[in-house]
C-alpha cells in the first residue's frame, strides 16, 4: 500500500512550484547589472529555454537549487525534487553530463552548490535522440562558468523542517583545485519521520469496506559522492565517480480500522469490524561507481566520449502483518490472521557507453553513439501466513474446494530477472541561418530479458522471455521571426521500462483482502510527444502540447469477488491494486507564460497559467499474475482542468540582504488512471537574509493545508473507490548555510554515469 500512497502523491506534483532569492552582489556594480538585464536573460534557442543566469540578478547568496526554482518551468513541491511543466519528471545534466548522483544525494548536492558558479540553465522539455532517458522525462542543464582558479571552496548546510514530526538534515560540500587534478566531495546525513493518514473506501451494492488510519515512517539516511578529474593532456581528460546512499526504516507501522459489510440472504447486511496492524524493517544500500575518458579531437568542438560504470542495489525488507477481530468502539478482541514476508532485492549492473561528436565549421553536428545495459536481479521472498482461533489456538483452514491446507501455510517465491538493453543513436544538427535551425535523429534500442521463478505456483511464472526492439525518431526546428518572436516546433518519441521492483511478483498488503500486487508480465510502455512553442520579446511564452502514451505502466483496483482460474469462486469481496498495463492515453495542453522583473528588479515573478484535457482509454478484469477474473474495471473518460502557477521573489532592502518569497498553485480537477484527482493547490511563504557569507531562510509550505490527495471512482457495474491521502505537507522550515574559500574556483567535471537509467529503474 505504501507504493499506492507514494504513486498518488506523486500526482500531487502534476503542478508544482519553487521560490528563489533576488539579490546583486554590491550597489557599486548596480548599474552595471541594469545594463546587463537589457539582454536576453530567458530565450529559447533550437531545442532547448535558456536562462541566462550570469546576466540576472539572482544568483549571489542563492544556492543553484534555489535558481532552478526560480527557473521558468521548473517547479517543486517537496524541496528535494524538481518538476519540467508537462512532464513526468526532470532529469539533471552538469555540462551537458548527466548527473550519476540518487535523488537524494543530488538534492542536497544541489543546495550546497553556490549559485554564483552558474553561467546558465537549459531547460529541454523535448530531449533529442542523444539523450537516454525514459518517456515523459524532461532535462534540466546545468552549464558552469568556466574558471581555472586554483584553491579550495565549499559550505556547510544544516536544516530543519517540522510537520507533525520534526525533521533535520546536514551536510558538508568541498571543491578542490590545483592544476590539472579537480576532486568535488559531499557528505549528507539526514532523520525524519514521514507520516501518511488514509481514508480508503470501496465496495458494491453487496459489500462495503472502510479503512481509516495511519502510516508512520521513521527513515534514517547516510550518503554521498566523491569525484576526480585529472586532465591528462590538452585534449583528454580522465574521470572517476563514486556515489553511495544508504536508508534505515525500522519500525515503520501501518495502523488501519477496517469496517466490512456484506449483503446476506434476506437482504440483511453484516457488519463485521477488524484492525489492521502492521509492522515493516527495511533497509536499502545504493553503491555505483563510474570511469570516464574525454578526448577532443579538434578546435571546434569535436569529442570522444567513454563511459563504464558498475552499480549495486540492496535492500532488505521484513513484514509482520496482523488482523485482529474488533468491536464497532475499535477494541481489538483477538488476532484472527497474520503474515510474515521477508522480501530482499539485490541488483547488479554493468554499463557501458561511447559518444562521438563531430563538428564541422558550416554549422553541422553529426552525433553517433551506443551503450549496453546488463542487469540481475535477485528477489528471494518468503512468505508464512497462519489463521488464529479466538483462543489463539492455529485453525483448521480449507480450500474453495474443501480440501484441509497446512497452517501456518509457507509460499516462497525465489524470482530472478535478467535484461540486457543495446541501444544505438545518430542525430544531425544544422544552422541554416541566423533565424532558422534544426535537429533530426533517431534510436535504436533492444531489449532481451529474462524471469523465472523457482517454486512459483502458476506455471505461467516460472520463465518469462521478453524480446523487442524499438526504433524512436526525433526531429526539432527552430525559427527566429524577429528579434522579438520566435517559433519552435519538436516531435519526440520514447519508451519507459518498468522499475525492477514493479517486475517482482510480490504482494504488499495493506489488509486482509486489500493489497497492491506486482506484475512480472509489465511491459515497457511507449510515448509520443509534440510540442509548438512560441515565445514574445524573451518574457512571455506559450506552449502547445500533445502526448500519446500507449500501455502505460500503472496501478488498476480490481475489487469484488474473484472467480478463480479453475472456475471456483472467492468467499470474500477483494480490492486488489494490480501493477500492469492499462490502454491509452492522450494528453493535450496549453500554457502560456511569463518571466519578468519589475520595480528595477525589486520583484522578480514566474507566472504560468493554462488549460490541460486528459482522454483516458483502458479496461482490466483478469488479474494476470493469478489468472483470477473480476468485474470489468474500465476508465474511458476524459476530463479538461485549468492549472494556475505563480512564483514571485521580493527585494526587501536597498542593500539586497533582505528576501520574501510568496508562490502558488492550483490545479483543477482531472482525470486520471485510478479515477477522478480532484482539486490541489499550495500556498507558501519564506524569507531569506544573506549576511556574509552567512545565508539564513525561513519557510513556511502550505499555509491553507489544500495539498491533500483524493481520487475517486464509480464504475458501471456499481463498483466505486475512494481514496484519501493525506501526507501533511503543512510545515515549517529553516536553513543555514555557511560558504567558505575560493568562490572562483571552477567546478569538477560532471560526468554522466553509464547506469543512470537503470539506477532510476531501483526507486
Amino acid at each position: 500500500m505504501k507504493k499506492l500512497i507514494i504513486s498518488l502523491s506523486i500526482l500531487s506534483g502534476i503542478i508544482a512550484f519553487g521560490q528563489a532569492t533576488v539579490k546583486n552582489d554590491s550597489a557599486k556594480v548596480h548599474n552595471i547589472q541594469e545594463v546587463l538585464m537589457t539582454k536576453k536573460v530567458f530565450k529559447k534557442e533550437s531545442d532547448r529555454f535558456v536562462y541566462d543566469i550570469s546576466n540576472a540578478p539572482v544568483a549571489k547568496g542563492s544556492t543553484t537549487f534555489d535558481i532552478l526554482k526560480q527557473t521558468p518551468l521548473i517547479s517543486t513541491t517537496d524541496e528535494s525534487t524538481l518538476k519540467i511543466a508537462g512532464k513526468n519528471n526532470a532529469i539533471i545534466y552538469i555540462d551537458g553530463k548527466k548527473s550519476n548522483m540518487d535523488a537524494q544525494s543530488l538534492a542536497q548536492f544541489l543546495k550546497n552548490t553556490p549559485a554564483e558558479n552558474i553561467q546558465k540553465i537549459e531547460v529541454i522539455t523535448m530531449p533529442g535522440s542523444e539523450f537516454q532517458v525514459e518517456a515523459s522525462d524532461g532535462i534540466i542543464n546545468i552549464v558552469m562558468k568556466k574558471k581555472m582558479t586554483n584553491g579550495l571552496n565549499g559550505n556547510i548546510r544544516m536544516a530543519s523542517s517540522a510537520n507533525i514530526y520534526s525533521s533535520n538534515s546536514s551536510s558538508f560540500s568541498a571543491n578542490y583545485r590545483k592544476d590539472k587534478l579537480g576532486i568535488s566531495a559531499n557528505l549528507t546525513g539526514s532523520e525524519n519521520i514521514q507520516p501518511q493518514s488514509y481514508v480508503l473506501r470501496n465496495g458494491n451494492s453487496k459489500a462495503t469496506n472502510e479503512s481509516v488510519g495511519d502510516i508512520i515512517d521513521p527513515n534514517k539516511n547516510l550518503g554521498g559522492y566523491l569525484n576526480i578529474d585529472y586532465q591528462l593532456t590538452e585534449k583528454s581528460n580522465m574521470a572517476l565517480s563514486w556515489n553511495t546512499w544508504a536508508n534505515k526504516s525500522y519500525n515503520s507501522t501501518v495502523n488501519l480500522f477496517n469496517t466490512i459489510r456484506t449483503l446476506k440472504e434476506g437482504n440483511v447486511w453484516e457488519t463485521k469490524y477488524s484492525r489492521s496492524k502492521n509492522k515493516e524493517d527495511a533497509r536499502s544500500y545504493n553503491n555505483s561507481v563510474n570511469l570516464n575518458y574525454e578526448l577532443k579531437t579538434d578546435s571546434l568542438g569535436s569529442k570522444l566520449n567513454l563511459n563504464a560504470a558498475y552499480l549495486n542495489f540492496k535492500r532488505f525488507q521484513g513484514t509482520d502483518n496482523n488482523t485482529y477481530e474488533s468491536t464497532a468502539d475499535g477494541i481489538d478482541l483477538y488476532r484472527s490472521r497474520y503474515v510474515s514476508q521477508s522480501l530482499p532485492q539485490l541488483i547488479n549492473n554493468f554499463s557501458g557507453m561511447a559518444d562521438y561528436i563531430q563538428k564541422f565549421k558550416n554549422d553541422l553536428t553529426v552525433s553517433v553513439g551506443g551503450n549496453y545495459n546488463k542487469t540481475k536481479t535477485d528477489n528471494d521472498t518468503q512468505s508464512v501466513t497462519s489463521i488464529f482461533n479466538a483462543d489463539g489456538s492455529l485453525a483448521e483452514v480449507y480450500n474453495a474446494e474443501g480440501i484441509k491446507i497446512d497452517n501456518p501455510l509457507s509460499t516462497p517465491n525465489h524470482f530472478l530477472y535478467d535484461e540486457n538493453i543495446y541501444g544505438l543513436y545518430v542525430t544531425v544538427e544544422k544552422k541554416f541561418s541566423d533565424k532558422f535551425s534544426g535537429k533530426i535523429g533517431t534510436r535504436y534500442e533492444m531489449t532481451k530479458s529474462t524471469g523465472t521463478s523457482d517454486n512459483a505456483q502458476d506455471v505461467n511464472l516460472r520463465n518469462i522471455e521478453r524480446n523487442y526492439s524499438n526504433v524512436l525518431p526525433y526531429l526539432s526546428l527552430n525559427y527566429a521571426i524577429n528579434e522579438k518572436n520566435n517559433v519552435s516546433y519538436a516531435f519526440s518519441s520514447r519508451m519507459r521500462r518498468p522499475s525492477f521492483w514493479e517486475i517482482n511478483p510480490v504482494k504488499n498488503i495493506l489488509t486482509e483482502n486489500n493489497y497492491v500486487q506486482n506484475n512480472p508480465f509489465v511491459k515497457a510502455s511507449s510515448s509520443y510527444n509534440q510540442e509548438l512553442t512560441y515565445m514574445f520579446k524573451n518574457s512571455y511564452f506559450l506552449i502547445l502540447n500533445h502526448s500519446l502514451e500507449k500501455d502505460i505502466i500503472t496501478q488498476v483496483p480490481l475489487q469484488g469477488i474473484p472467480v478463480h482460474a479453475d472456475g471456483s469462486v472467492g468467499t470474500q469481496n477483494q480490492l486488489r491494486y494490480i501493477r500492469t498495463n492499462f490502454g491509452d492515453k492522450q494528453e493535450m495542453s496549453a500554457m502560456f507564460g511569463i518571466q519578468k522583473s519589475f520595480f528595477k528588479q525589486a520583484w522578480t515573478t514566474n507566472f504560468n497559467i493554462g488549460v490541460q484535457h486528459n482522454k483516458n482509454n483502458g479496461s482490466l478484469s483478469v488479474d494476470p499474475t493469478t489468472g483470477d477474473i473480476f468485474p470489468l474495471y474500465t476508465n474511458n473518460t476524459s476530463s479538461t482542468s485549468f492549472v494556475v502557477q505563480t512564483n514571485n521573489n521580493i527585494r526587501l532592502d536597498e542593500k539586497k540582504t533582505w528576501f520574501a518569497g510568496v508562490n502558488f498553485f492550483y490545479v483543477d480537477k482531472q482525470q486520471i488512471e485510478l479515477g477522478m484527482l480532484k482539486n490541489l493547490s499550495s500556498l507558501d511563504l519564506s524569507l531569506k537574509k544573506i549576511w556574509n557569507d552567512w545565508t539564513f531562510t525561513v519557510n513556511v509550505n502550505d499555509i491553507l493545508k489544500t495539498n491533500i490527495v483524493e481520487v475517486e471512482d464509480y464504475q458501471e457495474n456499481g463498483n466505486y473507490n475512494y481514496v484519501q491521502n493525506n501526507m501533511y505537507r503543512q510545515s515549517v522550515g529553516a536553513s543555514i548555510v555557511y560558504s567558505f574559500g575560493n568562490q572562483k574556483v571552477k567546478k569538477v567535471r560532471n560526468i554522466e554515469s553509464a547506469s543512470d537509467e537503470i539506477k532510476s529503474r531501483t526507486k
